[in-house]
């Protein structure tokens, strides 16, 4: 399997500076970032490590239980993923201490047991629920 890469420039000091984060491989983008908008509630123009950590998190995990799932016998018509990382102040230093992952899903002929089963199982085999583990991992998983 191949590794991927991204990169970061930042210049200036924590509180007033900033960077950009390009992902370097698949050229989708280039995103600005800075301190503030990693410690503030407040949405803005610019992301940050952990908005980019819930991203990898929601499609790794809807591609992991996309596999789950066909190895079932189930294709889902749809699975709509929401991962929340919450990043708070432990031991006078950021920390990543819980993430949220909510799934929504339409799949014809499966049952609710079934479901909460195989989504369970993707979540624990998924390789970035894998790497963040660290953190409270919660999913809560409904069939429409």
């Amino acid at each position: 399997m191949p590794s991927r890469h991204a990169s970061t420039t930042w210049t200036g000091d924590i509180e007033s500076g900033s960077g950009h984060v390009t992902l370097d491989d698949s050229k989708a983008g280039e995103f600005t970032i800075s301190y503030p908008t990693r410690a503030d509630d407040a949405a803005s123009q610019q992301t940050n490590p952990e908005e980019l950590i819930a991203a990898a998190h929601s499609g790794c995990f809807a591609m992991n239980l996309s596999g789950h799932l066909a190895q079932a016998g189930f294709t889902a018509d749809e699975l709509a993923v929401t991962s929340k990382v919450t990043l708070k102040q432990v031991d006078g230093g950021l920390s990543i201490t819980d993430i949220a992952l909510t799934l929504q899903a339409r799949i014809p002929g499966i049952e609710d047991a079934r479901f909460q089963e195989i989504a369970a199982e993707a979540e624990r085999t998924c390789p970035v629920s894998k790497v963040l583990a660290a953190a409270d991992i919660t999913l809560s998983a409904t069939l429409a």
